[in-house]
């Protein structure tokens, strides 16, 4: 069952707000996940431009890649949450599986994977997982 994914936003302490917002888990919600970050970024642009071109991307390729692990792993809803830190972005996915997420081997010739968990660790300042008893937050830290 699709529903619309639900928003709520709240000013941060430099003016930027912050971003929570809901969705169903399902495949498209990867996109539409990855759109409401390059939302919030442009938003956050405005009021502070980021300190290198590439940070934007690098925030786009975590969250693509935090959301897609959500929905292949921890099938349900998922939720994503933005919000402006002194030196950068935290962008928190929450979902509902109490397995933290772990690295696996990269195997090109059994149809690619296991470079997601990688990736967002080169890329990330700080990374860090809180399991809850109904789910786990995946927490990032990347620079703006």
């Amino acid at each position: 069952m699709a529903s619309e994914p639900s928003e709520d936003r709240k000013p941060s302490q430099d003016g930027v707000e912050t971003l929570t917002r809901a969705f169903a888990g399902q495949l498209r919600n990867v996109t539409d996940a990855r759109l409401t970050a390059e939302g919030y970024l442009s938003t956050l642009a405005r009021a502070s431009p980021p300190s290198a071109v590439e940070h934007w991307d690098d925030i786009l390729l975590v969250v693509t890649e935090l959301v897609a692990n959500s929905i292949q792993y921890a099938p349900g809803p998922f939720e994503l949450h933005m919000r402006r830190t002194f030196d950068g972005v935290h962008v928190t996915v929450r979902d509902s599986s109490t397995t933290p997420p772990a690295p696996r081997p990269f195997h090109p010739q059994h149809g690619g994977g296991g470079i997601g968990w990688h990736l967002i660790h080169t890329l990330c300042d700080q990374v860090s997982v809180v399991v809850r008893s109904d789910g786990k937050d995946v927490h990032t830290f990347l620079p703006w």
